[in-house]
């Protein structure tokens, strides 16, 4: 029998230790509610954990820039149906106009009212924001560069049929950018590549007949365009007229470009809705343009004869009518968008329940689990000092051997 060392203490102690540290563990996790509380509790489970937690985030931002981009196109909206009433109200005033029951007196207060409505169309415009960005002005669409081989107007050639371009519309497409086309005479299929990044998309040309037209719709891209030719030419001579080194690119301006609505969380997780000026002035295009045309031959026409004014007046009717289409066409496209974006945030809303989920199961403690293994801890430390208690007491039996 031993006194100097108690092998019997030092091992009823080193246990003791052990079940102290495990029951501080177990402590840890039911009070923070998580199984890993520092990387050594699963280093593994830690990495993968805080990727998932990133990804979470990024879905929570994503779904309030989606709710954003509603709530921007909603005020869009509202002002564009002000917008519609007022050329509604055009209209009628143009109907009106081109009765011949009335005088050039009449005439001319119809005409001050049309005035009026175009200048709040215009001031409508000048004062939709959101954020402090203006909305109807044309600031938030991809405009053609300077620098652009293509524009409205340049003629295509293939050196015997010639062709024009008619349109051309890139407020879809990203600002700063240059795009190419290709063309494979074997399949008539003609691409257009965005040299940034390489991303391209074809479609298949067809022969232009005399007088005729043709829409290529590189919808991906965000970009269409509309050729036209009077003398009609063949799908090979468009596709080698496109790809003519003076006439096979595209530019966009890098200091323009439509609203970018960032509905994920990673970097490709994007797209771009485009808010078009909707200013009946003369530095618009289209139709909103021709109807300030109209609205200025009216009011010139009043000082002229009476059929003078019957005929402007008829033409006004024409010419709200574009203007009409035109914002018809701006509120369908923005309403898709909108539907686009409330389907994003079901969408984000899921994909935030399931990866939650992921990481709860990773991260978070299994409250239950962890309490059998408190009590059993919590037991082995109770009977842990009281055998170590025993075991100090164990050298005192030798002084009885001393008596």
């Amino acid at each position: 029998m031993r006194i100097y060392n108690n092998v019997n203490a030092v091992n009823a102690q080193r246990n003791l230790s052990i079940t102290g540290f495990a029951l501080a563990k177990s402590i840890e996790k039911l009070s923070s509610g998580l199984r890993i509380n520092r990387a050594a509790d699963d280093a593994a489970g830690l990495s993968i954990s805080e990727k998932l937690r990133a990804q979470i985030r990024g879905v929570m931002q994503a779904m309030r820039n989606a709710q954003d981009g509603v709530s921007m196109i909603q005020t869009t909206e509202g002002a564009l149906n002000e917008v519609h009433s007022m050329l509604q109200r055009m209209r009628e005033l143009a109907v009106q106009a081109a009765n011949d029951t009335l005088t050039t007196e009449d005439r001319q207060a119809i005409n001050s009212e049309l005035q009026n409505l175009r200048n709040e169309i215009n001031a409508i415009a000048a004062r939709t924001t959101f954020n402090g960005k203006q909305l109807l002005t044309g600031s938030l669409v991809t405009q053609l560069a300077a620098a652009s081989e293509i524009q409205v107007g340049t003629v295509v050639t293939d050196g015997t049929d010639s062709a024009h371009v008619s349109a051309i519309d890139v407020s879809g497409a990203l600002p700063g950018n240059t795009y190419q086309f290709t063309y494979n005479s074997t399949t008539d299929e003609l691409t257009l590549t965005r040299l940034s990044d390489n991303v391209s998309q074809t479609v298949t040309l067809s022969a232009i007949a005399a007088g005729g037209s043709l829409t290529l719709d590189f919808g991906a891209l965000g970009i269409k365009l509309t050729i036209q030719s009077t003398g009609g030419i063949t799908a090979d001579g468009l596709g080698a007229a496109l790809t003519d080194p003076a006439t096979d690119t595209i530019v966009t301006s890098a200091t323009s470009g439509g609203a970018n609505f960032q509905v994920g969380p990673n970097q490709a997780h994007a797209y771009v809705v485009s808010f078009f000026d909707v200013r009946v002035n003369s530095s618009n295009t289209g139709p909103l343009a021709n109807l300030n045309a109209a609205l200025q031959n009216f009011a010139t026409s009043l000082s002229g004869t009476n059929s003078g004014q019957v005929l402007a007046a008829q033409n006004l009717i024409t010419a709200v009518d574009g203007g009409i289409g035109r914002i018809n066409e701006i509120r369908s496209e923005l309403g898709a968008a909108q539907n686009r974006l409330e389907h994003t945030i079901a969408n984000l809303g899921v994909q935030h329940e399931n990866l939650t989920a992921s990481e709860s199961r990773i991260r978070d403690v299994d409250m239950a689990a962890e309490m059998v293994t408190f009590t059993r801890n919590q037991i082995l430390q109770q009977a842990g000092v009281a055998v170590l208690a025993q075991a100090n007491a164990m050298p005192q039996s030798v002084l009885q051997l001393l008596r």
